[in-house]
């Protein structure tokens, strides 16, 4: 058993969310990529699965192998990976949103012949791609294939049946694997190749047409030994809406013997495509078990039946005339001697004479201009009747096939032949692909024959994966092979996130900009905080973002509470003490008993009022601090004093007196 990952992290990255699937070897799991911001699939291995040693290393081979692999209708393995602390395989692959096939035959019984062939041909689509690069998938079933939302067909568990039914194949007694879509070689345990995984695609078809399986059993074995020794009931039989051709492409995919199936996906592909344009064509031919070929042919007709009771009858009425005239019996056999005789004499003279009609040696058209086949026709008087069709694959004029086909034997002079000639790519309309996941523009590219050039960009507009814009107009007439370059989103630009904290105001918010982010300032009072400093930022440092996101950083700013010293000058008693002594005026020029000029230094700092009346006695200064200050007063130019006094918290509106008595400190 798996022990509970739901809410842990594996491979430092990986979040495991919840469990969307339970499989025969792993547990899939929806996780969130916390490197790549991204949610993805996990399927985690079973223990059974981890403690075989050559079991794990072939394991790793194959996830590697199926890794490389990158097609629409193939489910994307982005990492393989091991966690020491748990003993923990698993695979990390594209989280996709849809249902699998299995489910959407449980719910709908029977899919439409048109529908299932245009799934087949996705599959068989990622068949070709991976048996080019020798990957082998061995397990073709609907549970391993997801229809998303857009109704693409992707295919899932790439290269890891290989390292099941190459290790030990069993695991408690029971098969890896569903063998009712085992071909019979697997279930033989002999060689498995690419054919093997065609004749299974065609179980899968016999079951979207049909809504059954094959071969079903009360056991895997005697499963298996069906798809040994059995032939099936032709999907026709159980569904009379399927066309002839669809029906004979299944039949052909499940052929026992593996010659005798299509050779490749390739081959299965083209005609799958044909049945789309020709369901009730008889291009399909299939091998008989003595090596000769078949084709379909008519149903027998009630008219056909009728016409054989009436020869019953004849023959019957002929048998009773004979039985009646025993004599007649004779002359007629003899009569029928004669005639043999003279028979076997016209024909042998006709041989010699080489026949009644000229025969000529089989032309081979294909591959010829349409001027060449003309000209050899006309040499060999022979009648040709031409088709013009499109490929992408023969030279436009030249002769892409000819029916009858060419073989090394001699017709009748006079015989007409029918050509297929090329008129090159078939041309489309280019649809709009602006705003389509690149995913489903490969899958509609592939449909028109021609290659997309992806081209990544950020955007902060777009979601990543889709495309912004493409190079070629939409409505542009395209042909097999055309290139056309489409812009696709990266998402928006990341950045990462430096670290302010501890940097004055203006020092960080000039960081946050050059990192390509837009900084705001908020204001806190913290008293265990060093004043004007960034204390706390929104976003962690190295952190990635999109460019031009938002960040908060929060500056120290310790509000004080505003205190009011009230600053008492009894000018008159300083003035006054003085007079007498002099009369001279204050630096104003006035007459020192009318005006004189103040000026009060607190902590250093001057304040100056001219003019004062000599009645006047105090003046108010408001501060925002505590602790010792130094308050100086001059007034006119013979009196100076100086006193430090010392404020506490409690301290609002003290009066501060300076007089004619006032000593400094």
């Amino acid at each position: 058993m798996i022990m509970n990952l739901i809410g842990k992290i594996i491979g430092n990255r990986y979040e495991i969310l919840e469990e969307v699937g339970l499989g025969g070897m792993a547990t899939v799991y929806k996780a969130k990529d916390h490197v790549l911001n991204r949610l993805v699939a996990v399927k985690v291995l079973k223990d059974e699965f981890t403690t075989d040693a050559e079991f794990v290393k072939r394991f790793n081979t194959e996830a590697q192998a199926a890794a490389s692999l990158s097609h629409p209708n193939i489910v994307s393995i982005y990492d393989v990976g091991h966690e020491d602390e748990n003993n923990l395989y698993y695979i990390v692959m594209e989280l996709v949103q849809g249902k699998t096939l299995k489910e959407i035959i449980n719910s709908e019984g029977v899919l439409t012949w048109k529908w299932a062939v245009n799934i087949a041909m996705q599959i068989a689509s990622a068949l070709e791609m991976a048996h080019k690069r020798g990957i082998v998938h061995r397990d073709i079933k609907p549970h391993n294939i997801i229809i998303t939302e857009d109704g693409i067909a992707k295919v899932t568990d790439f290269g890891i049946a290989k390292a099941v039914s190459n290790s030990t194949i069993t695991a408690f007694g029971t098969t890896i694997g569903s063998v009712h879509y085992f071909s019979p070689e697997q279930a033989k345990g002999g060689f498995t190749d690419a054919k093997s995984d065609l004749y299974s695609l065609g179980v899968v078809m016999y079951e979207m047409l049909t809504g059954k399986v094959p071969f079903d059993a009360d056991t895997p074995v005697s499963v298996a030994l069906k798809h040994m020794q059995e032939d099936p009931k032709e999907p026709v039989e159980l569904n009379e809406e399927i066309p002839t051709a669809v029906n004979q492409i299944v039949v052909k995919a499940m052929q026992k013997e593996p010659s005798a199936r299509y050779q490749n996906a390739t081959e299965m592909l083209h005609d799958l495509s044909k049945a789309l344009k020709d369901p009730d064509g008889d291009f399909v031919i299939i091998e008989n078990k003595d090596g000769g070929y078949t084709r379909v042919m008519q149903a027998i007709t009630d008219d056909q039946i009728s016409e054989g009771k009436k020869e019953e009858v004849k023959t019957k009425t002929k048998t009773n005339f004979f039985t009646e005239h025993p004599k007649a019996k004779i002359a007629i056999i003899i009569l029928g001697l004669i005639l043999l005789f003279v028979v076997v004499f016209l024909i042998t003279k006709i041989a010699i004479d080489g026949g009644i009609t000229k025969k000529v040696d089989m032309p081979n058209f294909v591959g010829k201009t349409l001027e060449e086949a003309q000209t050899m026709a006309e040499d060999l008087d022979l009648t040709i009747e031409t088709e013009e069709v499109a490929s992408s694959e023969v030279e436009e004029g030249k002769i892409v096939s000819q029916d009858p086909e060419y073989s090394e034997t001699k017709i009748e002079v006079g015989t007409t032949i029918k050509l297929k000639v090329s008129k090159g790519p078939e041309t489309a309309e280019l649809p709009k692909l602006e705003g389509m996941k690149i995913e489903d523009a490969r899958v509609t590219a592939e449909s028109l024959g021609i290659t997309l050039v992806e081209e990544t960009e950020n955007s902060d507009k777009v979601e990543q994966g889709v495309i912004i814009r493409q190079d070629t107009a939409v409505g542009t007439l395209v042909k097999s092979g055309d290139t056309v370059t489409v812009h696709v989103s990266a998402g928006a630009e990341k950045v990462r996130v430096p670290t302010v904290m501890g940097m004055d105001e203006g020092t960080a918010v000039a960081t946050l900009k050059n990192a390509g982010l837009n900084p705001t300032v908020k204001y806190e009072s913290r008293e265990d905080q060093e004043e004007g400093k960034v204390i706390s930022q929104s976003i962690e440092q190295n952190t990635e973002v999109a460019k031009n996101s938002a960040i908060e950083i929060v500056v120290n700013k310790i509000e004080k509470e505003e205190k009011t010293i009230r600053i008492s000058v009894n000018v008159n008693s300083i003035v006054g003490s003085n007079s007498q002594n002099s009369n001279t005026t204050n630096t104003a020029g006035t007459n020192q008993e009318d005006t004189v000029n103040v000026t009060i230094l607190i902590d250093g700092v001057e304040r100056t009022q001219e003019n004062v009346d000599v009645t006047n006695n105090a003046f108010v200064y408001t501060y925002k601090s505590t602790g010792t200050h130094e308050i100086t007063v001059k007034v006119g130019s013979s009196y100076t004093r100086t006193r430090r006094i010392n404020f506490d918290e409690s301290d609002n509106n003290r009066q501060v007196i300076f007089d004619r008595n006032t000593t400094s400190d």
